[in-house]
């Protein structure tokens, strides 16, 4: 029974095993999923190929070169059709989707991809929202169609403005762009005057569901949850993302108004929705008049927690609190709460997956609404996530257990293994004769729990060194680049099918904006994929912008830390206030001692991997002269970061480059040669000058005969360049690109040269 002898279309997901261009008439290749599957896929007249592409890019055709491109380990997408015949079902190719020019590159790592992302979603939220006219809130409204149009709803709710807040707050921090931060600033102040209830008796805050905008301009303020799982009550998740937006502008800013409204709710966490027994943790829910969790009225709510009350205040706030101030409260808060989740929340003895929801006593609850005994597969990813990133913060073996566990286990029963991409909600348990976890509604893929499956896998990566994270974390990024982007459009879908096609059927899947939908995952997706590939992955830098208040920040101190990292795994390389270059800042502890002003000041932070390939650094450019230092490896991958700060260097014409190269480890031969285009570049009448450089430097250099063109200065007398703190220790890993300088070296007895044997 229930033999398929029709034919259907489907999508795989898979790594190139071998090419065969005489086999059939357009030839086929063998492609092996994740899970060690192998398919024939046959190419045809018509199928045709792609690059994936990002926001605001274009198609990029490379139907002609599929031939060249099927390549073994190459990991693409093929989207095509199943035939039954001859007692096998035989799969055609009608499009590709290639992830990347060769068969390593992966478009989705450069440095740059997810803020173009954010950038492009940015974008779309000013235009859907404000109609690129002046940024007022009032216009704001929840509901947003697929095309990103108003729908006819007078709705405004709280959580989904902080959201989106959060998103143009996080856009400028990567961009610098003053749109995005005007946004996040009147969008923080609109909370604030509209949806805020300030008790001062208390000092406590606690902000309303939303309200209703009518066309003369009055409002109906929304105090309790009008939301189907949270009707007529206070939910902790609400408050919690109340807060999201707020905390990621004052990590900008340091409003000492906006802190103070953290605080006070805060302080409501603490007063009411905290267990204060021996169990602990947060309740789910209180009653809108007494603010008891243990309110007949809140019927199967009374009395229960779950992930959203416990663990959702440190992805939302709670870590970008304690980023922007290092308060020691927060720190223990974020201890008791992880420290919690690692007690209660697995449940190795009955499932894979976590327990997510429980009754006081942390007893387990299995009838709750739609849950019941299912799991919320990127929750199990979330988890794996922020215990990695309160790990950096505070070490414990049982940490990182937990997070490995998770990271291991989830890919076979959480993920789809044959198409890519990450399910949303499965029962726990398998029936008798049951070999696969049951879908409680549909086996479609939201796109938020893709950025679950993402972080947690490039932080993995990160942090353990683990090559096949890294391959997780690459095929979920795969699949929501391919998949989510609306090219069209614009902004990110909801939800897709299994075979990555678009949900369009109706309701809040339809839509880019709702009450589950704003401008926050994927915005924190486009953020700390950035911080998670550039620092801790490719080790490559990255910069962000602030923007503190006069006196704002306790002691004048800005912390400019990206998250919550490995001890030790970045320093700021470069700082500059207001467009000048600002030495003032401690490159390790990743902070910025603030000018006196009377003004905002306009903070922009060069953040370096401790272990940097290459950077270079802009330390000065005046009375036409550029300085300009260089650390680490000088090689073909270089070259990029090299321009960049050459030609913020020379917007204005100069007469003298000074390259400061003691901190500069070696070079390749693509690296001299990228100097002497410099020079050609530059012209006659630009001198330039090499200062510090080492032996082996040295050697390189007039073996290239480079050294006759320029100034060779062992040690500038009349200048001091002082960098901060930058002890500039490298493994020295070598490319191919290295291979002649390798040879030369080798041939010197210079003790120095001794590590590239």
């Amino acid at each position: 029974m229930n033999k398929l002898n029709f034919s259907f279309s489907d999508l795989i997901a898979g790594y190139v095993v071998k090419f065969e261009p005489l086999e059939g008439k357009f030839g086929s290749f063998h492609l092996k999923t994740s899970d060690g599957k192998t398919f024939k896929v046959s190419l045809t007249s018509m199928t045709n190929a792609q690059l994936v592409r990002n926001l605001g890019e274009p198609y990029y055709n490379c139907t002609t070169q599929i031939s060249s491109m099927l390549v073994p380990q190459r990991y693409l997408f093929v989207y095509g059709i199943f035939y039954p015949e001859a007692g096998e079902n035989k799969f055609e190719a009608k499009n590709i989707v290639f992830l990347g020019r060769t068969e390593a590159e992966y478009l989705f790592e450069k440095p740059d991809w997810w803020v173009k992302q954010i950038q492009q979603l940015a974008d779309f939220y000013l235009k859907c929202q404000f109609e690129d006219k002046e940024i007022d809130f009032r216009q704001y409204r929840t509901d947003l169609s697929l095309v990103g149009s108003k729908k006819n709803s007078t709705r405004q709710e709280t959580d989904t403005i902080s959201r989106l807040v959060y998103g143009f707050a996080t856009a400028y921090m990567l961009t610098g762009d003053e749109r995005y931060l005007e946004a996040a600033e009147k969008g923080t102040e609109y909370l604030r005057q509209h949806m805020r209830f300030l008790d001062t008796d208390e000092q406590i805050c606690y902000w309303y569901h939303g309200i209703d905008v009518h066309p003369d301009g009055s409002e109906q303020k929304i105090f309790a949850s009008e939301f189907g799982d949270d009707y007529d009550a206070i939910p902790a998740y609400e408050q919690i993302y109340a807060l999201v937006g707020p905390t990621q502008l004052y990590r900008i800013t340091g409003d000492l108004c906006v802190l103070g409204d953290i605080e006070r709710t805060v302080n409501l966490f603490d007063r009411y929705f905290r267990d204060k027994t021996q169990y602990g943790g947060f309740f789910s829910h209180i009653d809108p008049i007494t603010l008891s969790p243990y309110s007949a009225t809140l019927g199967q709510n009374r009395a229960r927690k779950n992930w959203n009350s416990v663990g959702d205040h440190a992805p939302a706030y709670l870590i970008n609190l304690w980023l922007a101030t290092e308060d020691h409260k927060y720190t223990e808060m974020l201890e008791k709460t992880f420290d919690l989740i690692e007690k209660y929340f697995p449940d190795d003895e009955n499932s894979f997956f976590v327990q997510e929801r429980f009754h006081e006593d942390w007893s387990h609850d299995l009838h709750w609404f739609w849950q019941q005994n299912r799991a919320v597969v990127g929750h199990n990813l979330k988890i794996a996530w922020n215990i990695m990133r309160m790990n950096h913060l505070i070490p414990k073996e049982k940490y990182t257990k937990l997070a490995e566990k998770i990271g291991q286990t989830m890919p076979k029963v959480g993920s789809d293994q044959q198409r890519g991409g990450w399910y949303d909600v499965v029962e726990r348990f398998l029936e008798p004769g049951q070999e696969k976890h049951r879908f409680v509604w549909h086996d479609r893929k939201a796109w938020w729990q893709q950025e679950q499956a993402i972080l947690a896998y490039l932080i993995l990566a990160g942090s353990l060194e683990n090559p096949k994270y890294r391959q997780l974390a690459r095929e979920a990024a795969a699949f929501y680049n391919a998949w989510f982007l609306d090219s069209e459009d614009g902004g990110i879908y909801f939800n897709v099918q299994a075979n990555g096609i678009p949900y369009l059927a109706g309701g809040n899947e339809r839509g880019k904006g709702s009450h589950s939908m704003s401008g926050y995952h994927a915005f924190e997706l486009g953020y700390l994929a950035t911080v998670y590939t550039n620092l801790l992955i490719t080790k490559q830098p990255m910069e962000l912008y602030f923007k503190p208040k006069p006196g704002a920040f306790k002691d004048n101190i800005l912390r400019v830390a990206p998250d919550i990292l490995p001890l030790g795994s970045v320093r700021i390389g470069e700082v500059q206030i207001d467009g000048q270059t600002y030495f003032d800042f401690d490159a390790e502890k990743l902070t910025v001692n603030l000018p006196f002003s009377e003004e905002s000041l306009k903070v922009k932070v060069r953040l370096i991997p401790a272990q940097v390939f290459f950077d270079a650094t802009v330390l000065e450019v005046s009375q036409g002269t550029a300085k300009i230092a260089l650390t680490g490896l000088l090689d073909a991958n270089a070259n990029g970061i090299f321009q960049e700060a050459l030609e913020r260097a020379t917007k204005q014409p100069i007469h003298r480059l000074i390259l400061f190269l003691e901190n500069l480890k070696c070079i390749s031969s693509t690296g001299i040669r990228t100097l002497i285009f410099t020079k050609q570049k530059l012209g006659k009448t630009v001198e330039v000058q090499l200062v510090g450089a080492s032996d082996s430097v040295t050697k390189l250099l007039k073996m290239s005969s480079f050294c006759q063109g320029v100034k060779i200065i062992p040690k500038l007398e009349d200048s001091t360049v002082v960098i901060n703190n930058q002890s500039n220790e490298l493994d020295l890993i070598l490319s191919d690109d290295f291979d002649e300088s390798k040879n030369l070296l080798n041939n010197s007895q210079n003790p120095e040269l001794m590590p590239f044997k």
